[in-house]
């Protein structure tokens, strides 16, 4: 009877996971059904490398958007990953209990702060210092850096944290025993042995970043143009989505489901990265 009621069990949660990877397959089917036409008509090199973007006029060029999505994603890694890992190494090697525990707490709770309400921040704090004081109309690519660098703090702090941690204790014995300082230890032996757990956070962090709307939306500038400075504007792939899909209908929305297209191949090629990181090693 235990044997019957274990193969059921199994199989009920094989058709669960099963129902997950649908829901995924549904999904992914849908854009690729709606985008591909387009794209067909357009052309891929036009599609992907075309310099303007107007609907009214039958072009479809995304190429000042994947600029723009680099740019900003780009902007928030050189940002936010040199913080992020410096503050797990605090945590796992510096800090007390106490301020450990109370750390944590926070960055759990950064985590779960709405998205628009980082962008109502940036809009309010970070858009006018940039205006003021670095110049611009502050609506610009360090804008939305920035607003990114902090989002994506949660991922790679917990992620490298949980990678640090999880190493066995003999490797800082070991190289505290043969004459290594505490930073040398952390430095040459501790961040490349968690090198594999460090860089996957790395990678599902700026996956974070390239697929975040409301808050670029916010604090971008949504310019459709190749930037030539941080400190000009720009418009995201996930932003063009956003700003367009609600009134859109035709070639016109079919053109926004093939930039969804790209957008997932970009964040599959990504995660694909990632796991292939953390099973290499």
């Amino acid at each position: 009877m235990n044997i019957k009621k274990e193969k059921n069990l199994r199989r009920a949660f094989f058709f669960i996971a099963l129902s997950t990877l649908s829901v995924l397959a549904i999904i992914t089917l849908f854009i690729f059904f709606e985008g591909i036409p387009l794209i067909n008509k357009v052309g891929v090199f036009k599609f992907l490398f075309g310099m303007k973007w107007a609907p009214s006029q039958g072009l479809y060029g995304i190429f000042p958007m994947i600029i723009g999505t680099l740019s900003v994603t780009l902007g928030a890694a050189l940002i936010g990953v040199p913080v992020a890992l410096c503050v797990s190494i605090f945590l796992t090697e510096f800090a007390p209990k106490q301020i450990r525990m109370f750390m944590r707490s926070t960055i759990q709770l950064l985590a779960g702060i709405p998205s628009v309400v980082y962008g109502f921040w940036g809009l309010t704090f970070i858009v006018p210092f940039i205006r003021d004081y670095l110049g611009g109309p502050g609506l610009s690519i360090l804008a939305g850096s920035l607003i990114l660098a902090i989002m994506i703090l949660p991922t790679i702090i917990s992620i490298s944290e949980v990678s640090l941690l999880a190493l066995p204790g003999l490797y800082k014995q070991g190289s505290l025993a043969l004459g290594a300082t505490h930073w040398q230890t952390i430095w040459r032996v501790l961040i490349p042995a968690a090198k594999s757990g460090i860089m996957a956070a790395i990678i599902l962090g700026i996956g974070r970043a390239i697929g975040e709307t409301m808050a670029v939306i916010m604090v971008l500038g949504n310019a459709v143009a190749l930037p030539n400075s941080i400190l000009d504007p720009a418009r995201t792939l996930t932003t063009n989505i956003g700003i367009e899909m609600g009134y859109a209908s035709g070639d016109h929305q079919q053109a926004l489901f093939a930039t969804g297209i790209v957008l997932l191949v970009m964040i599959m090629i990504l995660n694909s990265a990632a796991q292939y990181i953390v099973r290499k090693k």
